[in-house]
């Protein structure tokens, strides 16, 4: 059963390769994307049962990534956020963190942990089912 991903980029080069990447080296399927705050809160929200991850960018064409957290808040437990940014600052860290991510990495070097993240809950999820 693969991983139901949704992925708030606004970067079309970095969506692009995050979708190849995902699909290929964990058992992700890509279920939607947005790169504005406003339209990602209201798929995440729209689409409740029908996600298990989300990725979230911190800086948006419009809104933050910070906003799409505080709109998770309210997910089921098995569903996860995490947040892949440029500007993984401690205090970016902590703010993501007290608004509910489960896990904060930078796209600059922290990109092999995020992949390991991924596979991992892929493999949670097929223990499950």
């Amino acid at each position: 059963m693969a991983l139901m991903t949704y992925l708030v980029e606004d970067n079309p080069t970095i969506l692009d390769n995050l979708i190849e990447t995902l699909e290929e080296i964990a058992l992700v399927t890509v279920v939607g994307h947005a790169a504005t705050e406003k339209e990602a809160t209201r798929w995440l929200s729209l689409h409740d049962g029908q996600w298990q991850l989300a990725v979230v960018d911190m800086f948006l064409r419009e809104g933050t990534g910070l906003g799409v957290l505080a709109g998770c808040r309210e997910r089921e437990p098995c569903q996860k956020v995490v947040a892949l940014t440029n500007f993984a600052t401690p205090e970016i860290r902590s703010r993501c963190l007290v608004l509910g991510a489960d896990a904060v990495f930078d796209k600059s070097n922290e990109l092999d942990e995020f992949f390991a993240y991924c596979i991992a809950e892929t493999d949670q999820l097929a223990r499950k089912n």
